[in-house]
């Protein structure tokens, strides 16, 4: 399998060296690094090319880098169930940056993009109706960026009172708590039943 990725990896840096920045093979799967323009025109050639035919897309995610100049990884992952090769497509890009949709190529890519979008604020040009897809109207933030609080920015809790869903800002009830992290069982002043017994045994 190793050698077929590496023959699959020479092959798209010779027919698309206008696209393919880098490419590796690693952990028994083929990763191709490309840039964002390319990205529609690529993925094009990765479903006709008949020494490819990548016809399945599984899977689009992103990576957070906060600290890195381009801030954002978009992943891709394709499956050709013609050459049973699966690829993963790599495009990085800054904050600011957008990504063009592949939805014209790969119609099933719709819902990852919004998802990408809600989870990362990643925006996708082309996109017919990118909107959030999981988070509620009105949500406030991007929760899979490394800098989104734990807590988040607001609750929602359903009031007896209002008869209604009401939305309030995040407040710890409880103050964070320091812990020994002793064992329960280091330092007690009692004796469990049978513990006496253990102690006559190893006597």
């Amino acid at each position: 399998m190793s050698e077929a990725l590496q023959e699959l990896g020479n092959h798209l840096e010779m027919k698309r060296s206008d696209c393919v920045l880098s490419w590796e093979v690693a952990f028994g799967e083929l990763t191709v690094t490309i840039a964002p323009s390319s990205l529609v025109s690529f993925v094009d050639f990765l479903k006709t090319d008949g020494a490819s035919k990548f016809s399945s897309l599984v899977d689009i995610t992103a990576v957070d880098y906060p600290t890195r100049a381009k801030r954002f990884d978009v992943i891709y992952h394709f499956l050709s169930m013609y050459q049973n090769h699966r690829i993963r497509i790599r495009t990085q890009i800054r904050e600011d940056e957008m990504v063009p949709s592949i939805i014209d190529v790969y119609p099933a890519s719709n819902w990852f993009e919004r998802e990408i979008f809600d989870m990362f604020g990643i925006l996708f040009t082309g996109h017919p109706d990118l909107r959030r897809i999981l988070t509620d109207y009105g949500f406030r933030g991007y929760p899979l960026r490394k800098d989104f609080p734990t807590t988040g920015y607001t609750e929602v809790r359903y009031d007896e009172v209002q008869k209604r869903v009401v939305y309030e800002p995040v407040s710890l009830v409880q103050e964070y708590r320091q812990f020994d992290f002793m064992s329960p069982w280091e330092g007690a002043q009692y004796i469990l039943p049978g513990d006496d017994k253990a102690k006559e045994g190893a006597k």
